[in-house]
This record gives structure tokens, sequence and C-alpha cells, in this order.
């Protein structure tokens, strides 16, 4: 049986054609859409602790090895220190728990870059390079013997060949024979080579 609308109450299809069913299908769309922003906002993916911003974690600086002057954990020409999130910050950490971080506990590990060493000293190359390339001391130090050998025969060709040995040697365009690299002060001066690829952005050169 159906149920007669209440006497002396206009029924929904009765009063202003078309209105008040107007007025409910904009009311219940917009329902439906508000549940489905706010499941989608509730639904929104716990970032990983990697993928925050510059600003809101810190890394601490690499312990570094007294004899080689790299990472003590250099790997495969790569490192990982310790970064903390933000304090109030949510984001997964390294082993993919979900933590509201105070600033105090670790949230992932950043890899930056080192370098392959083998005991050649850069200072000690460039001694010996300066007062006794002449002698073909410097490419024996690396690791050359045949050019030391050749040197040492010629008293360094003739001082020439001692002086672009020295000038190679001080850029560290000559390195040591097994490919390493130097041992140099991590926190002093040395040479960074730039290289551009399809991966590098090139910036236009404005001149004045």
């Amino acid at each position: 049986m159906v149920a007669a609308w209440p006497a002396g109450r206009a029924s929904p299809a009765a009063g202003p054609p078309g209105l008040l069913r107007t007025l409910w299908l904009v009311t219940v769309a917009a329902g439906h859409w508000g549940a489905a922003a706010s499941g989608a906002v509730g639904s929104e993916e716990t970032p990983k602790c990697e993928d925050l911003r510059v600003g809101q974690y810190i890394c601490k600086e690499p312990k570094i090895n007294d004899a080689t002057q790299e990472p003590v954990n250099c790997t495969n020409y790569t490192a990982h220190v310790p970064c903390f999130p933000a304090p109030n910050i949510i984001c997964k950490d390294f082993s993919g728990n979900e933590t509201h971080f105070t600033g105090n506990e670790v949230g992932f590990l950043k890899p930056i870059a080192c370098r392959n060493v083998n005991g050649y000293s850069y200072k000690v190359a460039v001694a010996l390079s300066l007062f006794l390339g002449w002698l073909g001391a410097d490419r024996f130090y690396l690791g050359y013997p045949a050019l030391g050998l050749l040197k040492f025969c010629t008293v360094g060709f003739c001082g020439i060949g001692s002086l672009i040995d020295f000038i190679l040697i001080s850029m560290q365009i000559v390195g040591p024979s097994d490919g390493s690299s130097y041992i140099i002060d991590y926190y002093g001066t040395r040479l960074t080579r730039l290289s551009i690829t399809n991966e590098t952005f090139r910036k236009t050169q404005f001149y004045p």
C-alpha cells in the first residue's frame, strides 16, 4: 500500500514545477562530490622520508677516515649519511613504517658521492714531481716504471718532461696508474671535473 501525502501539504511534485526537484538534485550531487573529495584526501598516501623537500630534513656530516680522507662507509663510489626529518613530519622511514618524527629519529640514509683511493697521496706526488721529477721519482711513485726509467736516463727529458709532468700532476690530470684517486683532505681543495651529458642543463651565457 502506498501512503498518501499528508493533507494540507504540497507534495514534491506539486508547487513550482521542477523547482524543488532541481534543488534536491543539486543538493544530492554536491553531497556526492563532497564525499568523493573527502575520500580522496583521506586516502592520500604518506610520502617516503627520502622524498621530503629540502628544509624538511637535516643530514649529518659523514664520518671521515683519517687514512683515506673519504667517508668510512664508502663502497662503489657511494657512501650514506643519516638524515633526520624535522619535528612533526610524518613519513615512511627506510623500514617502510609510517612514523611521526620529533627531530631525533633517523628517517632515511642519503647517498653521497665518494672516491676510490688506493694509498697515493696528492701532496707526496706533487712534492716528488717538484724536487725529484728530473729523476722520474714521481712516475715511479704513481706506478709508471717505464716512464720513470726513461726520465731518469734522460734527466727528465732535459727538464722539459719534468716541467710538463709537474703541471699535469698538479692539475690532477695525471693520476695513479691503477685508476684510483689521490688522497686529498676531504674538506680541502679538490678538483672537480664537470661534464655535459644529456641529463645536464646548459644555461645560456649572457655577456655584457
